[in-house]
């Protein structure tokens, strides 16, 4: 038996967490469904952000794309003055000036006297003319591009492979270093002086706003950020602040303006909107689903458990009536083939016999009544005979009639009552059976002391009728519970008490069906008290209250 119960157990614990665990692996692929979405999206959102940067990149770089072309020994030679520059480096630098994003372009030897003084000549380009011609008038960004592009080539001239390197003074100039790249030397330096204004507004702005878009639905917002000044320069939507706590993604420009870069928040995008709404239903319809396995597991679980208990109480019941019914028959059956048989002639024996028979036929259809109740409680259809009746007179009838059980078993009663009480409709019968059960529980579970103590009540609405008794009481955890069938308070006294657990389920049943109400008020070793409540037929009767208390050994008129 532990065997089986420990295997109910153990399926019960697999079959949970089957459920717990299934439903946890669908709880993480729902999210990492929307976390990939979340990730291929945001992961889709830099690359733009890096193909910006490089189409900026680009667009710098296109208006010198033939430089790397030109044959730099034969620049070199030609840059002895400004009328002598070549006509193909001439060309490449009218075609760029002609390009919105460059507003000056410079040209210097490789000694560059401008990289260490201001006002030092340097070469100017005159788009009128199509031709340079020597200035001092420049401006200080010029002198400050050209001396970080000489730094950065004396330190990388004797490795570099290339005819040309762009260098960028932050968002000021764009330089080009000239390089021959056979004899690694520098033949000249030419500078080109970006047009802030136009970069800003006429061409990163729009891009900006060309690539990510300006709407909510876009689910970007991206800010052109100089980082140095903390100033922003360009958004794609002018309604969202900048503020670095928002920040999820910084994208930096690859070799040129250094003190700029793009900053990303990511917001809430129509298709992540829907992924998550979706993954809040599709969570919200799993939780539901797993409350209602888990439910039923565990409901099946105790409804087995429950029918198991039932089915051993149903058996033990059984096995306990047979017993019970069989005793008393052995006796009858004794006594009956002794007289039968003639061996027993003698008066006084023969009244034994019949008082034995008698007594043993009393016990047995008291018996047989009790099992009607238990049918007649299991059975739904049964029809009850209702009809109005006067409690008064119906109590003291039935207490008259019990008079010699509570002789027998030693009972102080005590009654109290109103004189004149108004009707209750009930079935007499059931009335009797309950009142019964309430009386053999009280008498059975007290001790040597006896008392049941009977109490009518008018409240104007209903009858309540209260049986105490001094006896072992009820614990109020299994308060709950006496009124189910084959339940037993298990202790010392009920382990030495005959009973089947009926009683109190014979009475609630019997009491709901007659339309009344029953409650239990009880604490162990002072008693317990039932109130059962009827509910009043008619108007309500105004007697005066008479106390009425019966001793078993000194009845009083009450009970006649």
């Amino acid at each position: 038996m532990q065997h089986y119960r420990f295997v109910r157990w153990f399926f019960l614990a697999m079959g949970l967490a089957a459920v717990i665990g299934l439903t946890g692996m669908n709880v993480y692929s729902l999210y990492a469904l929307h976390e990939s979405k979340v990730q291929s999206y945001e992961e889709k959102q830099k690359q733009q952000m890096l193909e910006y940067t490089n189409q900026v990149r680009t667009r710098f770089r296109y208006p010198v794309r033939d430089l790397w072309q030109l044959d730099m020994e034969q620049v070199g030679v030609s840059m002895h003055s400004p009328e002598a520059v070549s006509r193909e480096l001439t060309a490449i630098v009218a075609d760029a000036i002609s390009d919105e994003l460059f507003s000056e372009i410079y040209l210097t030897t490789p000694d560059c006297a401008a990289c260490d003084l201001i006002g030092a000549p340097v070469w100017k380009y005159h788009p009128p003319s199509g031709f340079f011609f020597e200035t001092t008038e420049y401006k200080q960004l010029v002198s400050d591009g050209l001396a970080i592009t000489r730094t950065r080539m004396n330190a990388l001239i004797h490795e570099y492979r290339w005819s040309t390197r762009v260098i960028f003074d932050t968002q000021n100039s764009m330089t080009v270093a000239l390089i021959n790249s056979t004899e690694k030397e520098i033949v000249g330096y030419l500078l080109f002086v970006i047009d802030r204004d136009y970069l800003i507004n006429s061409y990163m702005g729009p891009k900006l706003a060309e690539t990510f878009g300006t709407g909510p639905e876009s689910g970007i917002t991206v800010w052109l950020h100089d980082w140095t000044k903390n100033e922003v320069l360009a958004a794609t939507r002018s309604d969202e602040p900048y503020t670095y706590q928002r920040v999820d993604f910084i994208q930096n420009f690859p070799d040129l303006l250094n003190d700029w870069n793009l900053k990303a928040a990511f917001t809430a995008n129509p298709d992540l909107a829907a992924s998550r709404a979706s993954l809040t239903r599709n969570l919200a319809v799993l939780a539901g689903a797993m409350i209602l396995l888990l439910g039923a597991f565990v409901f099946m679980f105790l409804t087995a458990q429950r029918e198991r208990s039932l089915a051993q109480r149903q058996a033990l019941f059984l096995a306990n009536v047979t017993h019970e019914l069989k005793t008393p028959l052995s006796v009858i059956l004794a006594a009956g083939e002794n007289i039968s048989d003639g061996r027993v002639t003698d008066t006084d024996r023969l009244k034994t016999y019949g008082s034995h028979i008698y007594n043993e036929s009393l016990r047995l259809h008291k018996m047989i009544d009790r099992l009607l109740d238990v049918a007649k409680s299991a059975n739904k259809n049964v029809i009850i005979q209702k009809r109005k009746t006067n409690l008064a007179a119906f109590l003291r009838s039935y207490l008259q009639m019990k008079q010699s059980y509570f002789e027998s078993h030693h009972v102080n009663l005590q009654l109290e009552m109103e004189d004149h009480l108004p009707e209750i409709v009930v079935d007499p019968s059931d009335l009797h059976s309950i009142l019964d059960n309430l009386i053999d529980n009280a008498v059975k579970y007290s001790l040597d002391d006896k008392l049941v103590g009977i109490r009518i009540i008018n409240d104007d609405s209903h009858i309540s009728m209260k049986i105490s008794d001094n006896g072992m009481g009820i614990p109020k955890k299994f308060h709950k519970f006496i009124f189910n069938k084959f339940f037993r308070v298990e202790d010392a006294l009920t382990a030495r008490t005959k009973g089947h657990g009926l009683g109190l389920a014979i009475v609630k049943d019997l009491v709901t069906r007659n339309g009344g109400d029953i409650r239990v008020d009880s604490t162990p070793d002072e008693g317990a008290t039932f109130t059962i409540a009827f509910p009043i037929d008619g108007a309500d009767g105004n007697g005066s209250k008479t106390k009425m208390k019966t001793n078993t050994n000194q009845p009083e008129s009450e009970h006649a």
